[in-house]
């Protein structure tokens, strides 16, 4: 009875128009508790692994193999944590926001000869844009931050 209401009302065509993307991330939405544990849990897979891959690294002839698996799929795995966060949409258009673009760009750039310093320098600057999708995160850093810094 529900699809013949919406056939005659025209919701059904309008249904048609959306696009796939659009129903995915209509469907999926998720309780706030929900969403903050599977960062969690994301996040924390993603930095276990970042940190495997670093330590992999300084092993003799298949470190640097290893790194590579380690390093790869703990950035992946961090990466989806933030889609917990906004979802998946919103969040590849907001990566680019003028106030996360130093952020991206650092998260993005990757160079062997410097890879210990740009895994710090990933892993800051990953933990400080996650940051900026939970409201007022930033500002509460930051104030901890100069209070332990008088």
């Amino acid at each position: 009875m529900d699809k013949l209401k919406s056939v005659l009302s025209g919701e059904e065509s309008r249904r048609d128009d959306r696009s796939v993307l659009q129903s995915v991330n209509e469907a999926s939405t998720l309780g706030w508790g929900t969403r903050i544990k599977g960062f969690i849990a994301c996040f924390v897979v993603g930095g276990a692994c970042t940190v495997l891959g670093v330590c992999m690294l300084f092993l003799p002839r298949i470190g640097l193999t290893l790194f590579i698996v380690f390093y790869t799929f703990g950035n992946i795995c961090a990466l989806c944590s933030t889609m917990f966060l906004m979802g998946p949409l919103k969040q590849l258009k907001r990566m680019c926001d003028k106030t996360r673009a130093l952020a991206t760009a650092i998260m993005i750039w990757k160079n062997f000869g410097l890879a210990l310093l740009f895994c710090i320098l990933q892993i800051l600057s990953f933990s400080w844009y996650s940051l900026s999708y939970i409201p007022c995160a930033r500002e509460m850093i930051m104030k901890g931050v100069s209070i332990c810094i008088k």
